[in-house]
């Protein structure tokens, strides 16, 4: 009656080893999800694809941001999202670019992107132009991600660039 059965002693130690196996996958889970990539996606599409100058701003939920002229990765506690960009190529602006730069010109492109009139940060619009060229040539390297995104749509002349930053 009171002896050990041998099953049970075997169905005990397994459950144990399944216990402690779920507890440890549990604990590699992250606690929150990965930052919405396409949702910032959406927002720049959206000032994008408008006929006229446009501004919007996107909160980040991210510890880093790359951006390039087709795709935006986010990266935070919870892991790492990517979302494609379906509008016209975008212009990257890395932030820490705010003193003026005669030489590739982001600085000027900064503070168009901050609200100063292109006009006022640029000759004319083929200054414009090859400084928007510039920045979107600059590697999409992950760079630390500001609190909130902001996206312009600009005109100068003949020249119209989404700046994104």
């Amino acid at each position: 009656m009171f002896e050990t059965n041998v099953d049970a002693t075997y169905a005990w130690l397994g459950l144990a080893l399944v216990s402690v196996a779920t507890a440890g996958v549990a604990a590699t889970l992250p606690a929150s999800p990965p930052p919405d990539a396409s949702g910032v996606a959406h927002t720049i599409d959206s000032v994008a694809d408008g006929p006229y100058p446009a501004r919007a701003e996107h909160g980040l939920a991210a510890s880093q941001i790359r951006l390039t002229e087709r795709s935006i990765g986010l990266r935070g506690d919870g892991g790492v999202g990517f979302a494609s960009l379906r509008g016209p190529k975008i212009t990257p602006v890395p932030a820490g670019h705010g003193k003026r730069n005669r030489t590739d010109g982001i600085g000027e492109l900064r503070r168009v992107l901050d609200g100063v009139p292109p006009s006022s940060a640029f000759d004319d619009p083929d200054a414009f132009a090859a400084a928007a060229s510039h920045a979107r040539d600059v590697d999409g390297a992950w760079r630390p991600a500001p609190g909130r995104l902001t996206v312009r749509q600009v005109h100068y002349g003949g020249v119209h660039v989404t700046l994104v930053g």
